[in-house]
């Protein structure tokens, strides 16, 4: 991927750190936004709240060959214990903050696509989303939501941008840590899945790169599940 150029929001930590890692791995140049400075990274760096800031004109005017929106929420509780505020944060972290790097990144994905390197968008959703999963309304709300914006701008977009979004099962990240404090909570959860383990920041990170890059030029406005077989397998 050298002379190519990314955008991750939400590029310091978990999966976003990991496929930086790749990306740069491979000779790309990577513009990351977070809510976190990032000290490994100031001069490619861009603080960015995606709940209520504007969009950093800083961080647009050059031509993008992948955007990669990967700010979201794990929110677990009953139906009964979930307020109209947890549903309107979650959409608004998931779905609004993806549409505002959306928006203002797309004159920089169209002048790659224009130039004949090509251009890409990945967003994230969720194992929950298609799969029922007890205590997960609200996220799933949100996410059912980014997989309709995903197909709708694959759709929007061709043939020029390629729009296609990764669904995780439970992943091995700081943002899910509380729901791995023990090895028994991290046994329970690997059982619950065919594969018999967790996800690891890098599995995920393989899947974006993958439909990132030249050899997924056949692929938009798909689903690909990450989730160790999860949202379709039982036994």
């Amino acid at each position: 991927m050298p002379d190519r150029n990314y955008c991750v929001v939400g590029g310091s930590s978990g999966i976003g750190r990991a496929l930086v890692a790749r990306l740069r791995g491979d000779g790309a140049s990577v513009l990351t936004l977070s809510r976190r400075s990032e000290v490994a990274n100031p001069a490619g760096h861009h603080v960015w709240d995606a709940t209520c800031d504007p969009f950093p004109e800083a961080a647009t005017g050059k031509r993008c060959n992948g955007l990669v929106y990967l700010p979201g929420s794990i929110r677990l509780a009953p139906i009964g214990r979930l307020s109209a505020r947890d549903f309107r944060d979650d959409f608004e972290i998931n779905v609004v903050g993806a549409v505002k790097a959306v928006q203002a990144m797309l004159p920089d994905l169209r002048a790659a696509a224009e130039s004949g390197e090509g251009a890409a968008i990945v967003l994230v959703s969720s194992v929950a989303a298609r799969t029922g999963l007890g205590m997960h309304a609200s996220i799933a709300v949100a996410k059912g939501a980014v997989e309709g914006l995903g197909r709708a701008l694959a759709a929007e977009l061709a043939p020029h941008v390629r729009v296609n979004v990764v669904a995780p099962s439970l992943t091995d990240t700081p943002m899910a840590g509380r729901l791995l404090t023990s090895d028994k909570q991290r046994d329970m959860a690997a059982s619950r899945h065919p594969l018999r383990t967790i996800g690891t920041a890098d599995d995920i990170a393989a899947a974006i790169e993958y439909l990132l890059g030249a050899d997924s030029r056949f692929v938009t406005g798909q689903v690909l599940n990450v989730d160790g077989g999860l949202g379709a397998l039982r036994g």
